[in-house]
């Protein structure tokens, strides 16, 4: 897959036009176009940016945190945050 936001950088910094909630998976990638993740319970999230070769924790991660990452996928395994919104 390709991140759209890499073709189109000035959207960054632009408002969310969309969210939706996620479940975090190994295998399955995220939607492309995200462009951060809230977290609204405390905890760990493990994901791989799109341009990483492996992936990385966010430890302790504190409830109502907003991570401004493009990730291509949000793993099952090593996370336990939870109530996890990609923004677009």
């Amino acid at each position: 897959g390709t991140d759209i936001n890499r073709q189109n950088p000035a959207q960054l910094s632009a408002p969310h036009a969309e969210c939706a909630a996620i479940t975090p998976h190994d295998t399955n990638p995220v939607t492309t176009g995200v462009r951060a993740i809230y977290v609204g319970t405390a905890g760990n999230i493990t994901l791989r940016l799109w341009n990483d070769a492996a992936d990385t924790v966010f430890t302790a991660v504190p409830a109502g945190t907003v991570l401004r990452v493009c990730p291509r996928f949000i793993r099952a395994t090593g996370t336990s945050a939870g109530a996890i919104v990609v923004m677009f």
